[in-house]
């Protein structure tokens, strides 16, 4: 009979993705911050200390190697997932009343973490939301890029300026959900030792 505190929670294919993914995030938060201090959306920048690139010229440079890397990733990612069925049986589904309730849960410290091969109904909603947040970054990003080259997609997202405040938002969307995912590690310390063991 197998020990369930041996059992694979993670496989080695999620495990590499998952840490390419964080990478690859790191690297364009950094340099978008340094693109976006040279021409701000809002009243406020980036402290240099924090940004990726040293010049505009080598921000894009990094944006766009990270960029490829997130996107090549997370279609493996992805592809991983729907084929090996792990997308349906860990991801969904979502009811807003499960949601709700875990919300509750865990704002009282009652959610379990119990069983490390079953999500709760808040962690799929998040890990959902990482997923179309960040083809939402990649669209909008494409935008951004090549304007003239992706007319149509242009203009489903209200223009090229309007796909500057999406990708920015979507960015910030992003930023908020490493932050909480990073506090939920810290909390529950031997889920970072899963995802690098897989046990």
């Amino acid at each position: 009979m197998t020990d369930p505190a041996r059992a694979l929670v993670h496989p080695l294919w999620l495990r590499l993705t998952h840490w390419l993914n964080a990478l690859a995030v790191v690297i364009l938060v950094m340099s978008g911050w340094r693109i976006y201090n040279a021409s701000p959306l809002f009243d406020f920048r980036f402290a240099n200390d924090i940004t990726l690139g040293g010049w505009l010229g080598g921000a894009i440079q990094w944006h766009f190697a990270a960029m490829w890397l997130l996107a090549a990733n997370g279609l493996i990612y992805l592809g991983l997932n729907v084929v090996s069925g792990r997308l349906w049986r860990r991801f969904l589904p979502v009811s807003p009343r499960a949601f709700l309730a875990d919300i509750k849960a865990a704002l009282r410290g009652r959610l379990s973490h119990a069983d490390p091969h079953r999500y709760n109904a808040v962690q799929r909603a998040a890990y959902l939301f990482v997923m179309l947040d960040s083809l939402l970054l990649v669209l909008s990003g494409l935008v951004i890029w090549k304007s003239v080259q992706f007319p149509l997609l242009r203009e489903l997202l209200g223009g090229y300026d309007t796909a500057r405040y999406i990708h920015f938002f979507a960015m910030t969307g992003l930023v908020g959900f490493v932050v909480v995912h990073l506090a939920m590690v810290a909390l529950v310390p031997r889920t970072l030792l899963t995802m690098i063991r897989g046990r």
